[in-house]
């Protein structure tokens, strides 16, 4: 790049493993090592920047006090709060964004772009408009009605024709209070996911996932979460790699899909924290395209969906492949989808030999960053219909 090399600042958690990757990343660059404003003290007293520096901001997650700040909860396990969560973050990378903007520093993440991927509600929405191809939901957009509890949810899902579904906290990451639905009929529901609700009634994430059999227990979960925002969305019969459902995380940065790596799982969430592992990418590849889907077509699809938020230099995408490989929807956009330690770059991405982070380090020195590809059209002339 022409003119002075990027001095970093990261708005992030001291110690914590994404702030950590990020550095070294730098520092394999030859840069200085960034600047680190924990988050704890920007909620407490704001943040200033320096003329000139490249400002990221990083998940505020994995810290108990930060948890309490956003959450207002003692208990950073706690499900319940994630309203006041996104209010609060939300808020605060506003705060940070302008306070950047005020010092000539430049920020790799937009606000807005951040308050659309933290209520899934809003990102489907977006998504769906620009011709994504995504589960059909009854909650996209920012016009839906809310959903007051579990009876809402019975006659959304009655209503839309469906029998199983994703029910999930607009605002959780993840798969915090996720709740995979099937509802076979009046009084006969059951539920997967890592929720644990204790005697009181109180939910708290856990890292056993569970299943809930009876339609009592799946509504005093879900009227329980309802304060904070639900979204819902059709459960996509999910391709599979050695009997184990499979879906695939692509980091997008500058635009480029530059690192993939496949989930698999033998419960509906291929989250790797929740027992999920790593699959055959490969293998991945070879099915789709024995399928009749081009690999490039199927990196394209995220490319298309990272695009919609033009002011963020690097989003994680979560792609579904559908049964047998044929067809691929996108599940959700991450803001913070690129911790993924020791993988190194698809081949041609011109990321080859790094991590999600060096490659964020190369696109600023290359001259990507987030205003460098320019805005997104947000509405084609023919947007895709939902997936089936």
């Amino acid at each position: 790049m022409s003119g002075p090399l990027p001095r970093f600042a990261v708005v992030g958690n001291p110690g914590n493993r994404r702030v950590t990757l990020f550095t070294a990343a730098v520092r394999d660059a030859g840069l200085p090592a960034p600047r680190v404003l924990p988050w704890r003290e920007v909620l407490r007293e704001g943040a200033r920047f320096a003329p000139g520096e490249t400002v990221r901001i990083d998940s505020p997650g994995e810290d108990e006090e930060v948890e309490r700040l956003l959450r207002g909860a003692s208990d950073p396990a706690r499900v319940e709060g994630a309203a006041l969560w996104y209010a609060r973050f939300t808020a605060a990378v506003r705060e940070v964004a302008a306070a950047a903007r005020a010092a000539g520093a430049t920020v790799l993440s937009a606000p807005q772009d951040i308050a659309v991927l933290f209520d899934k509600r809003l990102c489907h929405g977006v998504l769906r408009t620009a011709g994504v191809p995504v589960p059909m939901s009854p909650t996209s957009g920012g016009a839906a009605e809310p959903v007051r509890g579990w009876a809402d949810v019975r006659a959304r899902l009655a209503s839309a024709g469906l029998r199983r579904a994703f029910v999930k906290p607009a605002h959780g990451s993840s798969a915090s209070g996720v709740l995979a639905v099937e509802a076979a009929g009046p009084g006969r529901v059951r539920a997967t996911t890592s929720v644990e609700r204790t005697a009181d009634g109180r939910l708290f994430n856990s890292l056993r996932v569970r299943r809930y059999s009876t339609e009592a227990e799946v509504a005093a979960i879900v009227d329980a979460l309802a304060p904070d925002g639900l979204h819902i969305e059709r459960w996509l019969p999910k391709a599979s790699q050695r009997g184990r459902a499979a879906d695939l995380r692509v980091v997008v940065v500058g635009g480029r899909a530059t690192h993939a790596v496949v989930r698999t799982s033998r419960s509906p969430m291929t989250n790797l924290h929740l027992g999920g592992t790593r699959g055959d990418l490969a293998a991945a590849r070879a099915a789709a395209e024995a399928a009749g889907a081009g690999w490039s077509e199927v990196l394209g699809r995220c490319e298309q969906a990272a695009a919609c938020f033009p002011g963020t230099l690097c989003v994680g995408v979560d792609l579904l492949p559908g049964s047998g490989w044929r067809r691929f929807a996108v599940g959700e956009v991450n803001a913070f989808g690129d911790l993924l330690p020791g993988l190194t770059g698809l081949a041609g991405s011109g990321a080859e030999s790094l991590d999600t982070y060096g490659a964020q380090v190369a696109a600023v020195l290359r001259g990507h960053g987030p205003a460098a590809h320019g805005p997104a059209p947000m509405a084609p002339t023919a947007p895709a219909a939902p997936a089936s």
